[in-house]
This record gives structure tokens, sequence and C-alpha cells, in this order.
């Protein structure tokens, strides 16, 4: 439950001051360190969470406490599709879970000046991952825009990894309407 600027935990009185900002090169570590955490998400190096950092600060949003990181959403604009806002991992710290950090990170995203032009925002979510599939249906409730899936890469692409990885179906959210992000 939201109280004033704070997210209130699940213990009476535990508050989590939460501020949302755009990822800093020295955050490529700890970003790596929540994914580790954060399951079914793929880990990927930390050399990737480091040039998410330098080149795409602005499509990618940390959320931290004092205590440190809590979650971070990483995103892209997709090449010669400005009106659309490809989100690819959406993490959240187990102590932070069930606060509504996930789709408050979203939404503050698309609130961002440089965001203005989109109107779709896309995503890969496999079958088994219940809690972004509720997070991204609960964007699409909020933002009075249709979700619709449709096949995009299936497991056999991921090659030696297919064995262990789900296909993941592209999930479409829009068209967003620039009154529901505010």
């Amino acid at each position: 439950m939201r109280v004033g600027g704070l997210i209130q935990g699940s213990d009476p009185g535990d508050a989590l001051p939460v501020r949302l900002r755009p990822p800093r090169r020295a955050d490529g570590p700890a970003l790596h360190s929540l994914v580790a955490h954060c399951p079914p998400l793929d880990l990927n190096s930390v050399y990737l969470y480091l040039l998410l950092t330098e080149h795409f600060s602005q499509t990618c949003i940390v959320a931290e406490d004092d205590r440190g990181v809590l979650g971070m959403v990483s995103a892209y604009l997709p090449p010669a599709r400005d009106d659309v806002l490809f989100v690819w991992q959406v993490a959240v710290h187990p102590r932070a879970r069930g606060l509504g950090l996930g789709l408050r990170m979203l939404r503050q995203l698309l609130r961002r000046f440089g965001m203005r032009p989109v109107r779709w925002v896309e995503t890969t979510v496999g079958p088994g991952n219940q809690a972004s599939r509720r997070l991204f249906a609960r964007l699409a409730d909020q933002m009075g825009a249709s979700m619709h899936e449709s096949a995009l890469f299936e497991a056999a692409l991921f090659g030696i990894d297919a064995r262990d990885h789900e296909a993941e179906p592209l999930l479409r959210i829009g068209p967003l309407s620039l009154s529901a992000v505010k």
C-alpha cells in the first residue's frame, strides 16, 4: 500500500522510500546482482548491464532506497520504430515484491519526456512467468489499452538452452493515450 511518497512494506511500520532514476554506469554490477535474485529472468553478463547504463539510460529506470537497488526496467526503442518501447527485463528485488514497484517503474518510464511519442509497449514473456504477465496486464488496464499476444521466439531458437527455455511470445500493449501516461 502507498503511504504518501512511500511504499508500505509487509511489516507494520516498514516503509520503503523509493527513488526512481535513470541508471548510472556504476549501477552495472548491482543490476546484474538484482537480476540474479529474480528468476526466471535470464541473467546476462555484467558487461551487458554496463552497456544498458551507458547507451540506454534514457529508456531504462532504476528504483533504489537507502539499502540499494530495489528494481529496474531495461527497455529500448527498436530501430525505425520510434513509437514502440520494447521492455526487455523488469526486475524487482524479493524484499520489494508485491508493492506495485514494477508497475510504478513502467509508468514513470513512460512519463519521461523522451517517451512521449511512444504509443505501444512490447515485451516477450514466457507462458510460465505469471507474475510478469499479470504486471503487463495491469499496465494495459491502467493505460486503457488492449494487450495482444502473438508468437515471436519459439523455444527451439534458444539453441542449447532450448530444453530449459520456454518460448517467448510477444505481448503488445496499445495504442497508448498520452493522457493515460500522466
